[in-house]
């Protein structure tokens, strides 16, 4: 019997990783895009085969969503993919790819929004396209990676939360156009694996969040199989925040 096919873009490290994993431990067929995470992706191939003493149903595609060209290249090695085509259609796609630098308001260039706009809203809106087909085919699922910025502000980040607001809407959107075949929802992850420049206050806002603790990958990960398992659920948001927006 087939395996179930899911795609994670940005899947190699960080929480992109821990939903790899967490999709390979169920047995599915896993489809991890990368850009410049190729060996942290590989080495989580080689450490899921050495504890589970089996190989595990899994690709890498590597490729730079910021050129068209190999954006169409992902899809078109997706496509052809022997797992894809075995199973009769993707069961789940997560849109996970995602990145950003704090910049002052006043520091913020237009290539700086077209980037964000383009990694968050634009890809996923022209890979969900290019898969409707399939999704279709497995009645599969969309999950977009959003976060717990809306309706707020946050300094430093504006060029950053306004995409992810648009990616948020888009998922909106495709819940309401897709169904009832494809179901559509997200995460929004709180304080997880902080970057490097948001060190020196991440404590206090750790010490905000009323379960006590910073988010783990797996947590996020575990949220989203729940919405993978709930037939009935489309269009909606779950925070995986420990409760920090109750505070905010």
């Amino acid at each position: 019997m087939a395996r179930p096919v899911a795609i994670i873009t940005g899947g190699g490290k960080r929480i992109g990783a821990a939903i790899s994993l967490a999709f390979l431990e169920l047995g599915w067929h896993v489809i991890i895009h990368v850009n410049n995470s190729h060996q942290e992706a590989q080495q989580l191939l080689d450490n899921f085969e050495q504890k589970q003493d089996a190989k595990p149903s899994a690709e890498i595609i590597k490729a730079d969503f910021q050129d068209d060209q190999q954006l169409q290249r992902f899809i078109d090695e997706v496509n052809c993919s022997n797992h894809v085509i075995e199973a009769g259609g993707i069961s789940a796609i997560i849109h996970n790819a995602s990145f950003y630098i704090a910049k002052d308001i006043e520091q913020i260039s237009l290539s700086d929004i077209r980037l964000m706009n383009r990694i968050h809203i634009e890809v996923p809106f022209l890979i969900t396209q290019a898969f409707i087909p399939n999704l279709r085919a497995a009645k599969g699922n969309v999950i977009g990676i959003v976060d717990t910025s809306l309706g707020r502000s946050w300094n430093g980040l504006s060029h950053y939360t306004s995409s992810k607001a648009g990616l948020r809407q888009l998922m909106m959107n495709f819940a309401g156009e897709l169904a009832p075949e494809i179901r559509v929802n997200c995460v929004a992850p709180g304080a997880v694996l902080a970057a490097d420049w948001e060190a020196p206050h991440y404590a206090s806002i750790i010490e905000k969040v009323p379960l006590g603790r910073e988010g783990e990958p797996e947590d996020i990960a575990k949220a989203i199989l729940f919405l993978i398992n709930s037939p009935h659920l489309s269009g909606q948001v779950i925070t995986v925040d420990g409760g920090w927006s109750l505070n905010q």
